[in-house]
């Protein structure tokens, strides 16, 4: 969306309103994201070894990698490239910029303490007043600059790249799209296979749907190892599944997965749990209830101020429906990610699981999260269920006088398990998200599933029949979401 030259010059304003002479960038996430470069050194993450010195004086930008010489000449790896290194930064083959015309980035070999000497001598320069690290930036950089002239905070590198532009967020929503249907597809075809009594565990369907989502057009493999778990074994929040802790998908046990794929316009995560048998009744009021507390966040809107609001403000919405009744998770609702970047991406999250960090920053327009919600029954079954979603300005019923409103869109495009469903909890609220979500989904990717894959079709189209809303008068009722706001911004100004 957006060459590396404009993004290097938003960040010589931004450090011009902090007065900052010189910024650190350590983040391997930023560093790619500055100068619009993928690579492969970290499983999982398109990310490269590096540092960026980036300094006003002379517009001077300096990279480190590992193999520079080697990177600088060589054909790239990916198809969807012809630009070798030094022609993308306008550099020498050498990566000296001696003669270069325009913003040019000086490479160098990837050398600790060469890095550590140059940020010393930037530091002590006379012309340096101040010089910005991140809040992660390890103590080796930031010791040798003198406190007086240090600035920790995130960088603007950061909070640029987790607000998405237009061409980001179509990456974003056009991505989704692709990893449903091959989410979509293997999931019809691991329920028919696990209902025909042929044997799949937890490893071999992780094996099973990389393959299918490592079809999709733009994928690069995954954004994290797939946590395929059973029964027992989904109660362990961060499971991974290997030949000691091997299941059997059963149809007497739930099965929860949480998997994401990395594409060159997108970075995905998306869980759902099934039950492919008989659920108890517990089990589907335990679903009901996550479920619930992930739609009720996915509505959920809110005035945005110069003071906010943070994730963590808005965690509790997402509990509400497991807190009436005593349960809870120990983990955070909503995680940022990155678009072909990380699959857990700050400084934004929406967690009430610790205490807020210093790097915590508001949420706003433009921003991607998780929506996440569980709960876990030890040593008897796990429940996730995860959507991405991103902040975006919303119309509202009244206009009040110079306030934006800021509310969801779900990019997500994948259903629920309609056979965990206890339709009697849920609101007639609830019932019509989900339904306009069903029907966005089968909008979006329905007709290509019906033309291409006849069985994911019908598979996800039993999944997204209309919700008919038939529930006693002893039905649990909650507080509506006018009141629930209305107490969660009183709270928020009064703290």
């Amino acid at each position: 969306g957006r060459s590396w030259q404009d993004k290097i010059g938003d960040m010589h304003k931004a450090m011009e309103e902090k007065e900052v002479d010189a910024m650190i960038v350590t983040g391997l996430d930023e560093t790619a994201w500055l100068l619009n470069l993928r690579a492969a050194d970290i499983a999982y993450n398109p990310f490269f070894l590096s540092y960026i010195i980036v300094e006003k004086q002379g517009n001077a930008t300096t990279l480190y990698i590992k193999n520079a010489a080697t990177k600088l000449t060589q054909n790239q790896t990916d198809t969807e490239t012809t630009e070798k290194l030094y022609q993308h930064l306008n550099t020498g083959t050498d990566g000296d910029c001696a003669g270069r015309t325009g913003l040019c980035v000086t490479v160098l070999e990837y050398d600790p303490v060469a890095v550590q000497e140059k940020v010393r001598t930037v530091a002590n320069s006379d012309a340096t007043q101040m010089v910005m690290v991140s809040f992660s930036c390890n103590h080796a950089l930031s010791s040798v600059i003198p406190e007086a002239k240090r600035l920790r905070e995130n960088t603007p590198v950061a909070i640029a790249k987790a607000k998405k532009n237009e061409v980001e967020r179509n990456g974003m929503r056009n991505s989704h799209k692709r990893d449903a249907v091959a989410l979509i597809t293997f999931m019809a075809e691991l329920e028919k296979k696990v209902k025909s009594n042929v044997y799949m565990t937890e490893v071999s369907a992780a094996l099973d749907l990389k393959t299918e989502r490592m079809k999709g057009l733009y994928n690069r493999g995954l954004s994290f190892n797939s946590i395929s778990a059973v029964g027992s074994n989904g109660a362990i929040i961060h499971y991974s599944p290997s030949n000691l802790t091997n299941k059997q998908i059963t149809t007497s046990e739930m099965y929860l997965l949480d998997s994401g794929g990395q594409y060159l316009d997108g970075t995905t995560d998306v869980t759902r749990t099934f039950h492919f048998g008989t659920p108890s009744k517990y089990e589907k009021e335990c679903y009901t209830r996550v479920l619930m507390g992930q739609v009720d966040l996915a509505r959920f809107k809110f005035a945005k101020t110069k003071f906010g609001p943070y994730g963590r403000e808005i965690d509790a919405i997402a509990r509400r429906p497991l807190w009436e009744v005593g349960l809870q998770y120990r983990h955070g609702t909503g995680h940022g990610i990155g678009m072909f970047l990380s699959v857990h991406e700050g400084p934004g999250r929406i967690s009430l699981s610790h205490a807020p960090f210093e790097s915590d920053s508001p949420l706003d327009d433009g921003q991607f999260f998780s929506d996440e919600p569980g709960y876990y029954e030890d040593e008897q079954f796990g429940i996730r269920l995860e959507n991405i979603f991103m902040v975006k300005e919303v119309e509202t019923t009244y206009k009040f006088p110079n306030t934006t409103f800021l509310g969801f869109e779900t990019v997500t495009l994948v259903p629920y398990e309609s056979n965990l469903i206890n339709y009697d909890l849920l609101s007639q609220s609830q019932v019509d998200w989900i339904n306009d979500y069903h029907k966005r989904i089968m909008d979006t990717i329905g007709e290509e599933l019906r033309v291409n894959k006849p069985e994911a079709y019908n598979w996800v189209a039993a999944r997204t029949r209309p919700i008919t809303r038939t529930v006693s008068s002893s039905t649990v009722t909650y507080p509506s979401f006018a009141l629930l706001s209305t107490i969660l911004i009183s709270l928020f100004v009064w703290v």
